[in-house]
């Protein structure tokens, strides 16, 4: 696609002098320092964070913001892989479920999983992503599992949409098994100036009953991107035979 599309004068230089990876530590350091709780609630996390946290999360760009009434705290609505991976992996936030027990990691995972089944396979998915400091963000209205930004949204457009397959997937003939389902995919995330990133997890996820699994999965890359004839020929014409 031709590289990262900054947004405006200047965000190259921004996103340059502030890299993702210190502003997701800083907001991490923030996090242990206020001993930050999320709280289960359904397929997502609830996590209350300071009023001076707010900024830092934005910037560190996990979850959304959920509006309420107190002036104290801000409530933000965390995805599965999001908590978990700032639960288990960067160890800044604690999570709890009913009368506020704490979960334990292979707890908090086993009811990830129960509430998505293909859970393992985003999760290895995502954090694939992550630890190469892409942002990542809910895909679904590219029709897609993920977007991968370079940098924080409001300084780069997404370069990739990203799709998640597993084994799993494979021999259920599901996604992108019928060229009719690929070819519409590829041609939405050219509309949208992305190139469709696919994420294939390679290990049996169907019955991962704790996170210690995710070491032995693997993560394949494939971009697809369609061929432009006008894109790809050479500037002058092929000679004929004969033609001297």
């Amino acid at each position: 696609m031709g590289g990262p599309r900054w947004k405006g004068k200047g965000s190259k230089a921004k996103a340059v002098a502030e890299p993702m990876s210190n502003i997701v530590s800083e907001f991490c350091s923030s996090l242990t320092q206020s001993n930050a709780h999320g709280l289960l609630s359904g397929s997502s996390v609830l996590l209350a964070v300071e009023s001076q946290q707010t900024k830092l999360i934005t910037r560190a760009c996990f979850g959304q913001p959920v509006i309420t009434a107190d002036t104290d705290k801000q409530w933000i609505q965390l995805g599965l892989e999001e908590a978990f991976y700032l639960c288990f992996n960067l160890k800044c936030i604690n999570i709890v479920g009913a009368n506020n027990c704490h979960r334990t990691d292979i707890e908090l995972w086993q009811y990830m999983v129960s509430r998505k089944d293909n859970f393992p396979a985003f999760y290895k998915a995502y954090l694939h992503l992550r630890i190469k400091n892409w942002v990542v963000r809910p895909g679904s209205q590219y029709g897609v599992d993920f977007v991968a930004y370079r940098h924080h949204p409001s300084l780069v457009h997404s370069e990739y949409a990203v799709l998640v397959l597993s084994e799993d997937d494979a021999n259920a003939n599901g996604r992108l098994q019928v060229w009719s389902d690929l070819y519409c995919a590829v041609r939405l995330c050219g509309s949208v100036a992305k190139t469709l990133l696919v994420l294939s997890v390679n290990g049996n996820c169907h019955g991962a009953t704790s996170p210690s699994c995710l070491d032995s999965y693997s993560v394949e890359e494939r971009t697809v991107t369609r061929w432009i004839l006008e894109q790809n020929r050479e500037d002058q014409p092929m000679m004929e035979k004969g033609d001297r």
